[in-house]
């Protein structure tokens, strides 16, 4: 059964769509089944991975005309990695479902089905706290909060955190921080150390042990419709998700063996 990751942060320029889509290629790399959905009407995830979504049905479909995700769903260049696409169309889907019964949870309703074929399945969030989000919170099991380096990020955390923390007193009560991530981490920068030192007092084990450096490859590889593990798999950027993917792996079989004991008790 899958598990359901968005990747949030109403902060824009944070490194969710870097993190959606090379963490989602780095855990199939490593063997995992995985859907990464594009819930971004920039559609950046798509053309990330090579997708041109200008003609194609996509999540907007799922979402506001009731199409079956099956339908939508595009196989990628790695076999064990899955997109649904995005469009341009979904930035008016907040203003069509605003008015439907039961309107927070119409993702999750069409997230369900596909659980039982993944292992994980990520969500790619656009940079705001809008409908379209509060839907991708609500079908989470978990968050992952992608964390720039720099004054401006820390405070958005806050907006996020209460957002979360609104969603699971109504929607979804078993909403977990996965973690928080730092991003264009560069170690020569002062600032840099001191928001990481600022984050990791606040927020402890929750947040990642990998950071994620500032790299070229990794802002390369977008425009040649790739996630940095296929363009350049020697670079910096692709070692970090690669030690990201490996250490979500290990977290999630550790909570499991955790469940498992207390489960024998």
């Amino acid at each position: 059964m899958a598990k359901v990751i968005p990747i949030a942060n109403q902060k824009g320029g944070v490194g969710k769509t870097t993190t959606a889509i090379n963490l989602a290629a780095c855990l199939a790399v490593e063997g995992k089944k995985v859907l990464l959905i594009d819930a971004d009407p920039q559609a950046n995830s798509t053309s990330g991975l090579g997708i041109l979504g200008a003609e194609r049905r996509g999540i907007y479909d799922c979402i506001v005309n009731q199409i079956d995700p099956h339908e939508v769903i595009i196989h990628t260049e790695l076999p064990l990695l899955d997109l649904i696409p995005s469009h341009v169309d979904l930035a008016g889907a907040e203003v069509e479902i605003v008015n439907e019964p039961k309107r927070e949870t119409i993702l999750r309703r069409v997230i369900e089905p596909l659980c039982p074929e993944y292992e994980y399945i990520f969500i790619d969030c656009s940079p705001s706290l809008g409908l379209v989000t509060l839907n991708a919170l609500t079908a989470a099991d978990s968050v992952i909060i992608p964390v720039q380096c720099e004054y401006f990020a820390l405070e958005g955390i806050g907006k996020l955190l209460h957002t979360i923390q609104l969603t699971q007193s109504r929607f979804a009560p078993n909403i977990k921080i996965e973690g928080f991530l730092f991003t264009m981490y560069d170690a020569r920068i002062n600032l840099a150390n001191h928001v990481v030192r600022e984050v990791k007092e606040h927020f402890g084990a929750m947040v990642f042990e990998t950071m994620i450096v500032r790299n070229v490859k990794l802002s390369e590889a977008p425009s040649h419709g790739k996630p940095v593990i296929l363009f350049d798999p020697t670079s910096a950027g692709a070692q970090c998700y690669t030690n990201l993917a490996r250490e979500l792996i290990a977290r999630n079989e550790a909570l499991a063996q955790t469940e498992q004991s207390k489960q024998e008790e």
